[in-house]
């Protein structure tokens, strides 16, 4: 029997990357946004940093009203900060996605301390839900954050599965086999305490098929592979492939 359709979420921040290693307005990553729409694409993810090194607030203005026009889901990653808050608020995305986020690193490296940042991040949660947006929490799959972010307004988790893509990169294959394990079993944990499951970071045309296969699994979020790969092969054709992989694992 198949399993449910597996949504896919489209990161343009690295669009936005290349836009600002040369400054000015080309490539848009609002244009990227709409030809990933045009490709299939079930949402479109944008990072808001703070140090706002690719998406920025006018960026994430224009994505909104872009997705809103077109009824496609705009998930927004922010990290737990009043100012992220406040754009959040303001803004009403369909899907506030909360992050780790430290200054020097060069992308998000773990996943959100839910269980030890609790009475941070509970009263950001609520006030996004109460405001209308879905409340994603984006966290390793450990069974003491899970029940963290079960006990917030979140709707949703997302689990990390970069370190399940490096062990792949370093060879590891034994230490891929029981990070993946544990992201199936954190999928069952969640799903049995009333969460949504996605899982995002480092998937690619290679690692994909495994965590795409997950039962519990409802949405992927992948951006700088597909970006990456869309120099050669085209931003339409990297999508289309992806979703072919995200489909096939799913029969």
């Amino acid at each position: 029997m198949s399993q449910p359709p597996l949504r896919l979420g489209v990161n343009i921040d690295h669009i936005a990357t290349l836009r600002n290693a040369r400054g000015g307005t080309h490539p848009d990553p609002v244009a990227g946004a709409w030809a990933a729409i045009q490709a299939g694409a079930d949402g479109i993810t944008a990072h808001l940093r703070e140090d706002r090194r690719h998406i920025t607030d006018e960026d994430i203005t224009r994505l909104q009203m872009l997705c809103g026009s077109e009824n496609i889901p705009l998930n927004m990653e922010i990290a737990a900060t009043d100012e992220m808050l406040e754009i959040a608020l303001r803004l009403k995305p369909h899907a506030v996605c909360i992050v780790p986020e430290r200054r020097e690193e060069r992308t998000t490296e773990g996943g959100l301390d839910v269980a030890g940042q609790h009475n941070r991040i509970t009263p950001i949660a609520a006030k996004l839900k109460e405001n209308g947006s879905r409340v994603s929490l984006f966290i390793e799959a450990a069974r003491k954050q899970i029940e963290a972010a079960a006990s917030t307004a979140a709707e949703i988790v997302e689990f990390h599965t970069g370190a399940y893509a490096h062990a792949l990169e370093d060879g590891k294959t034994d230490k891929a086999e029981d990070i993946l394990v544990a992201l199936r079993d954190g999928g069952s944990l969640a799903v049995s305490h009333g969460l949504e499951v996605h899982y995002g970071h480092g998937l690619t045309f290679e690692n994909v098929a495994a965590v795409a296969a997950i039962p519990q699994a409802r949405e992927l979020n992948i951006g700088h592979f597909i970006i990456g790969e869309a120099v050669f092969l085209g931003l339409d054709p990297a999508i289309k492939e992806m979703r072919r992989l995200m489909d096939e694992a799913r029969v």
